[in-house]
């Protein structure tokens, strides 16, 4: 009996090797693929979208609108030094003494981790234009290691951010009804991918929400390799 099993030995192991072999396939096959969403302004809390565009419900009718700010170093940055660029957007203002030192703390975190990825890049916008010029968002990038390559804090009109939020990144807040222009920053980061759409949006005060984000975005890369 013992010479039988040593006989048949390499069968057994050939046989064991193609039963993990096959297992294997069937549970990738039965496995969801993770799938990242493209936002449209029909998919997002109303309060946040523009009433003219509330309605929009194709993919192919959404994307971030041209746009023209002013950096911390004073260079004008448009959709051009983003094309082909996957990249994460917020709204913020420097003043803030609530929500925006987390949001800021965890985008310097988000920042080195994707220092090396060339093709993915941060942007932050002013809530509060007014207040903070180019002198006061240089010294806050310092202060906040901003590494000007990789992360632009922006200002500029009033009424371009407030209609890049509300119609393009679908991420803000309107303040008091008698001020057209009054904005409520919200905790969101926004993640835009290389075709200028929005895919996602993350909680800019929680650690956890951003491991979610720096996971979406190496999802990204992967997709548009």
């Amino acid at each position: 009996m013992l010479s039988f099993f040593k006989k048949y030995i390499p069968f057994f192991i050939v046989l064991g090797i193609l039963s993990i072999i096959i297992m294997a396939l069937f549970y990738s096959a039965l496995k969801p693929k993770k799938v990242i969403p493209v936002y449209t302004p029909s998919m997002v809390n109303p309060e946040l979208v523009d009433s003219t565009i509330q309605h929009i419900a194709n993919k192919s009718q959404h994307h971030i609108a041209d746009f023209a700010f002013t950096n911390q170093n004073g260079k004008t940055i448009t959709q051009k030094d983003y094309d082909g660029k996957i990249y994460v957007a917020d709204f913020f203002f420097t003043t803030c003494q609530t929500i925006c030192p987390m949001m800021t703390d965890n985008m310097s975190w988000l920042q080195e981790q994707i220092k090396d990825k060339p093709n993915v890049m941060l942007l932050s916008h002013s809530v509060t234009p007014d207040i903070d010029s180019v002198s006061v968002l240089k010294a806050y990038a310092k202060e906040k290691g901003v590494i000007d390559s990789k992360w632009n804090l922006v200002t500029g009109d009033k009424k371009d951010i407030y209609y890049i939020a509300r119609k393009s990144y679908l991420a803000v807040k309107t303040g008091k009804p008698s001020e057209l222009y009054d904005m409520v920053h919200t905790e969101n980061f926004v993640l835009v991918d290389s075709k200028r759409r929005v895919r996602g949006f993350y909680d800019g005060t929680k650690k956890e929400a951003m491991e979610k984000l720096l996971e979406d975005i190496n999802f990204l890369i992967e997709e548009e390799n």
